[in-house]
């Protein structure tokens, strides 16, 4: 098995602290970023993955302008949450798995179908997703919207009825915190490629950079496929 992360190994100290040391009770605030990054011997942005991740399971709540507290339901969660956590990237993982089989296909089937509205959709969507990377604020609509574009431009019925996945697997991994930022600009410099290469109309283009799109995601979340 993988060894964990620094900001799962992170999120395993912030949880014991919770539960089994109970330092932080439920409903408590958290202390502020900075003190606790210091408490803890990381890096903020160590400490933000780690955060993420325990809110995903519901261990903490971020509340938006007010800071980061306990979860009443903390007790509730077995395991310290990490069962789930694990159960998560098993999701993920074959998620992702099945994105490599089809989205490289879906991409060079768009190239060469999509109408000239489609195409300018495409790339609007992709530039949208840009922004807001380059902005630091939440892309996931961005980014979602992006591949159905191209899902829809592959004109394939049974590929349109697979967008439900794409969105969940979109959400999943950028909800997942695992390497937020690397994530991020990974996937700003893949949606670039793939742009181009619908710009040229370049079928083959675009399915290879799909496919390297689809691998760096994975490297990203530390999945892999046996």
């Amino acid at each position: 098995m993988k060894k964990p992360n620094l900001s799962q190994q992170t999120a395993r100290r912030l949880y014991n602290l919770i539960a089994a040391e109970k330092k932080f009770v439920p409903g408590e605030k958290l202390p502020n970023e900075l003190d606790l990054a210091q408490e803890l011997g990381v890096s903020r942005a160590t400490l933000r993955e780690a955060i993420q991740s325990l809110a995903v399971q519901g261990v903490l709540e971020v509340r938006r302008g007010l800071g980061t507290f306990v979860s009443r339901r903390v007790e509730e969660i077995d395991d310290f949450g990490f069962s789930s956590l694990e159960q998560v990237r098993g999701q993920l993982r074959d998620l992702f798995e099945l994105r490599t089989i089809f989205e490289p296909q879906a991409a060079a089937l768009a190239c060469r179908r999509a109408t000239a509205d489609e195409l300018s959709d495409i790339l609007a969507q992709g530039e949208r997703a840009a922004a807001c990377i380059r902005a630091g604020e939440d892309r996931t609509r961005a980014d979602r919207d992006f591949h159905a574009a191209i899902i829809r431009a592959a004109h394939n019925e049974f590929m349109a009825r697979l967008l439900p996945i794409i969105s969940q697997a979109v959400e999943t991994a950028i909800a997942s915190g695992a390497r937020r930022e690397e994530l991020a600009q990974a996937t700003l410099r893949d949606h670039a490629l793939l742009m181009e290469f619908f710009e040229r109309r370049d079928p083959e283009g675009a399915q290879h950079a799909m496919a390297i799109h689809m691998r760096h995601a994975m490297d990203e979340m530390g999945l892999e496929i046996s």
